[in-house]
């Protein structure tokens, strides 16, 4: 399994199946909920503590999508 910290647009965008402008809107929220700022980056677990998903599934899902490029 990759190993990996950030979550990024492109990887929600790939996860969910949205648009960039949704899976933007979902970092934005996921960012006022822990209270980050607009620089801070948010981690795969909390994007999966926020979507209710298993780390090593996204994390499944992300090397699957990214193995194929």
């Amino acid at each position: 399994i990759m190993t990996r910290l950030i979550i990024t647009a492109k990887d929600v965008q790939v996860i969910l199946d949205v648009s960039s402008g949704h899976a933007s809107r979902i970092i934005r929220v996921i960012k006022r909920i822990n209270k980050k700022e607009k620089h801070q980056k948010i981690t795969i677990t909390e994007f999966c503590r926020y979507m209710g998903f298993e780390v090593k599934e996204v994390m499944l899902v992300l090397q699957e999508f990214y193995k194929r490029k």
